[in-house]
């Protein structure tokens, strides 16, 4: 779900150029997500290999990872662990949503309704077991590290943000900023064009910065005043937020009285939630704490092998993107060499 922040937000316009030579933490899940969501047939069914296995998510990791270390780019990604038990109420909504697009989803396919199947597949997405260890395996062969989170990676992520470990936070959501990130970057994994639901009309996606010490400053709040402000918004930890307040209302309010608790006539929404525990899940979260980052090689035979002879994948395409890398990597050996010689 993610909080709603972007009204309060001032991003700044990057590029996969700029960011060159940065170490980035990808919330793993949440970019997962967003490649099964987004690459798709068109009536909104997941790529799938000859046995029926779903590969969009392979696509989007392969594709798009080349194209993070062709332009210098280290990533690092970090994977969910349990869900803590405050987001119970958003899993089982999501469980209960999936399970009416299903129904909806057959409808429009016997409707030939191609646009609507597309739409109710997008929320049909759920990561289980097989799509984690195809992960995994793709990131050990192009040689990037995973960090297990022991809950949510998110957290994680702007942990070695915060510590200075990576450059960057990479989410589609503003939650890093609740955990603590001092630089989140949205949109890199999905940049480029984009179709606007239900019309043929496209949008240029691009990567953008926002940094959180700016994000305070501009709003002229603290980091606690703005885990309150997303509380009275909505959280994974309490999705229904507050009657009738959205961003706007929800600042207004904090910057007058500092805290919730202190917000007239609210008794009767905090009896329905712990704020001092939804707090607590943003300003200390549980994190993994990794020692140092490992950057291995690319194996590119195991590589091609698992994408091409196991799911299908084109071998000449694929090679060509290594063989990209690969010039990518003399090229900087070369100008190493011409440093130090």
């Amino acid at each position: 779900m993610g909080v709603k922040l972007k009204d309060l937000s001032n991003p700044r316009k990057t590029s996969f150029e700029n960011l060159s030579g940065n170490k980035i933490a990808i919330d793993g899940f949440n970019i997962i997500y967003q490649f099964l969501t987004t690459i798709r047939g068109p009536t909104g069914e997941p790529l799938r290999n000859s046995k029926g296995k779903i590969t969009s998510h392979l696509t989007g990791l392969f594709y798009r990872n080349i194209n993070l270390l062709n332009n210098n780019i280290e990533p690092i990604y970090v994977l969910d662990g349990k869900p803590p038990q405050l987001k119970s109420t958003l899993i089982k909504k999501r469980k209960e949503t999936r399970e009416k697009n299903q129904e909806k989803y057959r409808k429009a396919i016997e409707d030939g309704d191609q646009e609507q199947a597309r739409r109710y597949s997008h929320s049909m997405i759920r990561i289980n077991e097989d799509i984690i260890n195809d992960v995994k395996k793709v990131l050990e062969l192009l040689g990037i590290q995973y960090v297990q989170a022991p809950a949510e990676g998110e957290a994680t992520a702007a942990y070695m943000n915060d510590i200075g470990m990576v450059d960057y936070t990479v989410s589609q959501d503003y939650d890093s900023l609740l955990f603590g990130a001092k630089r989140l970057c949205r949109n890199l994994t999905v940049s480029g064009k984009r179709r606007i639901p239900r019309t043929n009309r496209f949008i240029d996606v691009e990567p953008e910065i926002i940094e959180l010490k700016e994000f305070l400053r501009l709003n002229e709040i603290n980091r606690e005043q703005l885990v309150d402000i997303a509380i009275l918004i909505g959280t994974d930890y309490n999705p229904n937020g507050f009657t009738r307040i959205g961003p706007k209302t929800a600042i207004k309010h904090i910057k007058k009285y500092k805290k919730i608790e202190d917000i007239p006539n609210m008794e009767k929404e905090l009896e329905l939630i712990n704020i001092d525990e939804v707090r607590n899940m943003f300003l200390n979260p549980e994190v993994s704490k990794p020692d140092f980052i490992q950057k291995k090689e690319i194996q590119k035979e195991k590589l091609i092998s698992y994408l091409c002879d196991e799911n299908d994948f084109s071998i000449d395409r694929i090679s060509n993107m290594i063989k990209k890398l690969d010039k990518v990597e003399e090229e900087k050996s070369e100008s190493l060499d011409k440093w130090f010689n």
